[in-house]
């Protein structure tokens, strides 16, 4: 009994600081209004708000369901091109905003040493992924 309570108090923790971290994230570098920048769209800031907490709530079900969506090839075209479309540009406003890396170097006294903290970045997700795919990935 306890250590159902001990899983559900880390999971539960661990989610909290995982959607923390992604909220600090795109606040921090300002995703969000940069988006509505590069599309014109400012009245729609809300919307964009809500669409990225709902996006964040729904993919966090659907990761831990893994439902089945039996829908036409018709259908998961619009939702292919509107997903490509979405990380396309959050991709595009994450590089107008990327200055963050400098900055973080020069808070944390590593200015000179910003290619060991990219290449730290860049081999930690290398490294994430290779595990991923080696041991949670069925062959």
């Amino acid at each position: 009994m306890i250590s159902h309570f001990l899983t559900i108090f880390v999971g539960f923790s661990g989610g909290l600081a995982v959607g923390a971290g992604f909220v600090a994230f795109l606040t921090v570098l300002g995703v969000i209004p940069r988006i509505t920048q590069l599309t014109k769209t400012m009245k729609l800031i809300a919307a964009y708000e809500w669409g990225v907490i709902l996006g964040a709530i729904c993919g966090s079900w659907v990761s831990l369901r893994d439902p089945l969506l039996f829908l036409t090839p018709y259908v998961l075209i619009p939702l292919g091109l509107f997903s490509g479309v979405f990380v396309g540009m959050l991709a595009a406003a994450l590089t107008e905003v990327l200055n963050v890396f400098p900055i973080l170097a020069k808070r944390m006294g590593v200015s000179d040493q910003i290619v060991v903290l990219l290449m730290a970045v860049v081999f930690g997700k290398v490294v994430g992924s290779l595990f991923h795919w080696l041991y949670f990935v069925d062959h």
